[in-house]
């Protein structure tokens, strides 16, 4: 067993990797370029919905709070009709990525410390380089990846965008993988 006191800096330095690389995918290699489709008429839709002043938040539309409410005709009715829809209102003004770059990196940092945690716990000081590879990748890519695919299950997020991102997650847990194999404790 390893302390995970001991595993900061695989911990560190695989955050650091993973949001490198995951920066040079988005900047450089264009496959999420069209993760989301634009509306033919989105200045019409976007006018329309502005005197909503909308909150930022997630919402559903038709949405039914209870089940009872589901099961009601004057909602089977709006959800025949539509449009259906599931959507993010995300805040308005300035656009700043640096919020969501300090949250990518703190995110990258936990699953690296579930990685730690869990080779950790499975593994001895100097464990082979692929043991300590296989058992923080594993952890890494089910952080990274396998909970994407509720969107595409329940919420309709399409399974191309969902599939390039659990991709891009074994991307990242081999990255992790091969640091915590290189800096694994002797």
């Amino acid at each position: 067993m390893v302390p995970l006191m001991s595993l900061w800096a695989p911990i560190l330095l695989s955050a650091v990797v993973v949001f490198i690389v995951s920066s040079l995918i988005h900047m450089l290699l264009g496959y999420h370029a069209n993760d989301y489709r634009k509306l033919k008429n989105e200045d019409e839709i976007m006018a329309a919905l502005r005197p909503f002043r909308i909150a930022p938040g997630d919402y559903m539309m038709p949405c039914a709070p209870d089940g009872a409410t589901r099961k009601s005709t004057a909602f089977l009715e709006k959800f025949k009709e539509g449009p259906v829809a599931v959507m993010t209102v995300l805040p308005s003004g300035q656009m700043s990525m640096a919020k969501n770059f300090v949250g990518w990196f703190l995110y990258a940092v936990v699953i690296g410390i579930f990685a730690a945690y869990i080779a950790g716990r499975a593994l001895g000081p100097g464990a082979p380089y692929t043991a300590a590879f296989r058992f923080a990748g594993c952890t890494a890519f089910a952080g990274y990846s396998l909970a994407l695919m509720q969107s595409s299950v329940w919420f309709g997020k399409s399974w191309g965008a969902t599939l390039k991102s659990m991709f891009d997650g074994l991307i990242y847990a081999l990255l992790t993988g091969g640091v915590f194999g290189w800096l694994w404790p002797n």
